[in-house]
């Protein structure tokens, strides 16, 4: 059995008293260590909404009869969501009985800054959150969750809170792990922390409201991981990705199920290990090694997912000429992306960004590029020799490749 807290306290080896406290020696160096385990759960809760569903009223709670207790609940909600779904928010928290207050934030891209988690804070204060018991309810994108998440990291040092992805890209990515982030400058999630949820709700009917450039902009995490780590994955996005699109995730039937679930437990397969990023070769910065400096510069003409799939398919166009995958999977990769309605290409993609982009992401990864790139479709591999010519090139040869339906950003359905 793991204890929640384990401690290691001595003086340092060559110091006087080191591991005993002696009379006329004293200890003047200590090292600390310490573990603290951490769990948390994600799981899909569809109904989530529904009078009579206590998943929502009861999230975050530790188990047993406590679990079931009426409690108090703030919900910070984002402005589009609240718009098409607060009356049926305000009318689950009746029905369950809660005392439960509503902070309504705007959330995306441009506003994604300080100014907003203050917002957050301001309201954690007013509605006079308990420390640990009250768990802060966050329903929106990734961008209002990972407002919020970083808000309660700050708040009181380490407040709780609950994540209700209402986008694909939450569903899939932002809402899975543990980093909370807003942008400083023109530098995309400058500054944040490791502060998971202590629940996330996966509720996909929220995805029959959402535009179809926003599930095109999902669709790129989806695809991320499936040219880097599950090939199945990309063979099923390959027949049936358009249809999906086209359905909002709501027809019934095994393949809707199968994409959400195998892009979730891709993405917490290669989470979990190393949730604190300790190691830097990490297969799901696939797609964000040029993207977070072409995602900022483009603003607001890029979304995330976006931004992502050009990155992917300028590093698809580095395999293929690295001999990583051949022309025929190049093809099909570019084909695909163009099919679930992403960019493959954008204007901005030029030597001066790539360079200031490569720059700024070795420093990211403290002094190495390690940079992801696909090893056929389905595995990868890591480099640290990309060159700025080769750079150049490859960007050239998408440009070429990208020319007949290039296109900076699908508009919104």
């Amino acid at each position: 059995m793991i204890p929640e807290q384990t401690t290691a306290l001595a003086g340092q080896p060559g110091q006087p008293g080191h591991g005993l406290f002696t009379v006329g020696s004293p200890v003047t160096s200590w090292t600390v260590r310490t573990a603290l385990p951490v769990d948390y759960q994600v799981r899909f809760a569809p109904r989530l909404l529904a009078a009579d569903n206590p998943a929502l009223a009861t999230a975050g709670l530790p188990a047993g009869p406590r679990r079931q207790r009426r409690r108090r609940m703030l919900l910070v909600v984002e402005a589009r969501v609240h718009e098409l779904y607060g009356e049926r928010i305000h009318a689950y928290c009746e029905a369950q009985q809660l005392d439960w207050s509503c902070c309504v934030l705007l959330a995306h891209e441009q506003v994604k800054t300080m100014e907003s988690v203050f917002q957050v804070v301001e309201q954690l204060d007013r509605f006079g959150l308990a420390r640990r018991g009250e768990p802060v309810i966050a329903i929106g994108g990734g961008v209002l969750t990972d407002i919020v998440g970083l808000a309660c990291s700050l708040y009181r040092r380490s407040t709780p809170f609950v994540r209700v992805p209402t986008t694909l890209i939450g569903l899939v990515d932002a809402g899975v792990g543990a980093k909370t982030g807003v942008n400083f400058g023109r530098q995309k999630n400058r500054l944040g922390s490791y502060h998971p949820a202590v629940e996330t709700l996966l509720d996909p009917t929220f995805l029959a409201t959402l535009d179809l450039r926003h599930l095109s902009n999902g669709l790129a995490e989806i695809l991320k991981i499936a040219l880097i780590k599950d090939g199945r994955l990309f063979e099923t996005l390959d027949r049936h990705g358009e249809r999906l699109l086209a359905d909002r995730f709501q027809t019934p039937g095994d393949t809707s199920a199968e994409v959400l679930v195998r892009a979730v437990n891709g993405m917490l397969q290669e989470l979990q290990p190393n949730l604190w990023e300790k190691e830097l070769e990490r297969s799901m910065d696939y797609g964000h090694s040029f993207s977070p400096t072409l995602e900022m510069r483009a603003l607001p003409e890029l979304l995330h997912g976006e931004a992502v799939c050009v990155d992917m398919a300028l590093t698809t166009v580095l395999a293929q000429r690295r001999g990583l995958l051949d022309a025929a999977q190049r093809g099909r990769i570019l084909s695909l992306m163009r099919r679930l309605g992403l960019p493959v290409h954008h204007r901005l993609l030029e030597p001066g960004l790539l360079r200031d982009a490569l720059t700024d992401t070795v420093r990211h990864r403290d002094g190495r590029q390690r940079l992801p790139l696909p090893v056929g479709i389905g595995s990868g591999c890591f480099v640290d020799d990309l060159t700025a010519r080769e750079l150049a090139l490859a960007a050239t040869d998408l440009r070429e490749a990208a020319a007949p339906a290039s296109t900076s950003a699908r508009a919104a359905a």
